[in-house]
């Protein structure tokens, strides 16, 4: 498979698998009503309705805020995607397409609800972490996978590009 289908598929499936799980705990489960629910010593599932960004910041009480960031977000996804077709490395490819996924996962979030659905909820005794979704999930892996790429050694060159 090509970089550029394996981007796309990692893409898709981060897509699917984001809002699946979304719609399957907002409307097919009780969990607004009867939250938290324990899944584990450290971790939970509660519903949080982030109208910012990543952890919370610039948070988006009026329209145009939102539509602001669901733009920001579709024009994030569309450069990600055009960058991925270009990619000649795997990891690079599926990096992109995980970061695209879930930028435009959590677009739709923001377009449908006028927020993004937050509810994994990870803790240990006093500590606790942010609320968070696959598609954040799915942008923190993109995120490193374009750092690991970055790190890795340029091809050798043949010196025919001259």
């Amino acid at each position: 498979m090509t970089p550029s289908r394996l981007g796309l598929v990692a893409l898709l499936v981060t897509l699917v698998v984001d809002q699946a799980s979304k719609l399957w705990l907002y409307l097919g489960t009780d969990l607004v009503l009867t939250q938290p629910w324990r899944i584990a010593p450290f971790a939970e599932f509660l519903v949080v309705w982030n109208r910012g960004v990543s952890y919370g910041m610039f948070q988006q009480e009026g329209g145009i805020g939102r539509w602001v960031l669901v733009g920001v977000s579709c024009l994030a996804a569309l450069g990600l995607s055009l960058w991925m077709r270009r990619a000649e490395s795997r990891l690079l490819a599926v990096a992109l397409g995980l970061v695209a996924g879930g930028a435009l996962g959590n677009a739709i979030d923001r377009a449908a609800y006028g927020a993004v659905f937050d509810f994994v909820h990870l803790h240990w005794r006093s500590w606790s972490w942010y609320v968070f979704n696959i598609a954040d999930a799915a942008i923190v892996a993109g995120v490193v996978g374009l750092i690991l790429d970055s790190l890795r050694p340029a091809p050798r060159s043949t010196g025919s590009e001259l």
